[in-house]
């Protein structure tokens, strides 16, 4: 009896920790302006509270995922029933309140809006984590000798869960890198400071920072002030994690003309 209370335990952790990993992975990202705003928790508090507010939600689940696989002290088992009850709540209110917005549990992955199946999970997952309550095993011995009610929970969790259906729509349905959201400027141009045609340039910058940005279909752009009559325009490709970066060196002419540019370096 103590295995079966106990077996739910891997598929809390997993989830748990998918949860921080995701939403961290949103909030770094950034992407397009208001994207927080269509996520909850960050749905439910002010703007600038909105990224704070979703780092908070995966430092709890991190936080409950390591408390459930290291020990059986009940503080992390209740707290998880907790967390998991309040998710239920949030996910009707955004129902109610706001339709349009998605439940945030996996990052931007749950951008969809909040369904039946999506409440039902929370609430699945609120009666598994009661369950784990009594268990007086830690998770670890559970992933070391999983059982067959360990999987049925987990196939119960993929049926209730419609990000999977929005990954495999994504993998199918790649939208051509031009369409595609571009990360925020501050992440592109961090990828700029930290690539190696960056450091070849930043001796001719007479500034640190861009007095000018902008997009053009799968590049964004740089302009910097450079030493003389010269600027500098960088240029970084919006896919990849290591993405190409290209420099080109600018004259400066009359103000009521168009730049020259005359590449320099990839």
């Amino acid at each position: 009896m103590t295995l079966v209370l106990a077996s739910q335990q891997p598929a809390l952790i997993v989830l748990l920790v998918l949860g921080t990993v995701a939403k961290m992975i949103t909030v770094r990202s950034g992407g397009e302006p208001g994207a927080l705003s269509r996520l909850g928790p960050a749905v439910l508090v002010p703007g600038r509270m909105q990224a704070p507010a979703l780092v908070v939600c995966a430092a709890g689940e991190l936080v409950l995922a390591c408390g459930l696989l290291l020990t059986t002290h009940p503080l992390f088992r209740w707290g998880t029933v907790t967390f998991f009850t309040l998710s239920t709540y949030v996910l009707l209110e955004l129902r109610r309140r706001r339709p349009d917005a998605g439940c945030g549990c996996f990052g931007e992955v749950s951008a969809a809006p909040v369904g039946l199946r999506s409440v039902a999970r929370t609430v699945t997952l609120s009666g598994m984590a009661l369950m784990t309550v009594w268990g007086e095993t830690p998770g670890w011995t559970v992933f070391a000798r999983p059982s067959w009610h360990t999987l049925a929970g987990v196939a119960v969790l993929v049926a209730l869960s419609p990000e999977l259906e929005e990954m495999v729509d994504r993998l199918r349905y790649r939208a051509p890198c031009e369409r595609r959201r571009a990360p925020a400027e501050s992440v592109t141009l961090s990828r700029l400071r930290s690539s190696g045609t960056w450091r070849a340039h930043q001796a001719e910058l007479a500034a640190a920072e861009p007095y000018d940005s902008w997009r053009e279909l799968c590049w964004r752009f740089f302009a910097f002030d450079g030493q003389g009559d010269r600027d500098v325009v960088f240029a970084v490709y919006l896919s990849g994690r290591r993405p190409v970066v290209r420099a080109a060196v600018v004259d400066r002419q009359d103000s009521g003309s168009m730049p020259e540019y005359t590449p320099v370096s990839a």
